[in-house]
């Protein structure tokens, strides 16, 4: 082997210990994204189970107070 080998070589060496360590950190970085994605989507889920439950108490409340039922309310006075 030359020395223009050994010297070829080692810039392949170099090059890929950069892209590894450029994967790493994007991967790095990915892993992080998708943790707070996975958090974001607890926090979506726990919020749409709160507002479900109180839809669904409005609606048992409504249900048994027919008088609130804003369809059975008469017409504004401008029709």
């Amino acid at each position: 082997m030359s020395a223009d080998d050994g010297t070829r070589l080692e810039q392949r060496l170099v090059d890929l210990e950069s892209r590894l360590a450029f994967q790493e950190h994007a991967l790095g970085e990915l892993s992080d994204a998708l943790a707070a994605a996975r958090d974001e989507e607890a926090r979506n889920n726990l919020q749409l189970m709160r507002v479900t439950e109180e839809l669904r108490q409005l609606r048992l409340s409504l249900s048994g107070n027919p008088a609130a039922d804003p369809g059975l309310e008469p017409p504004p006075p401008h029709y």
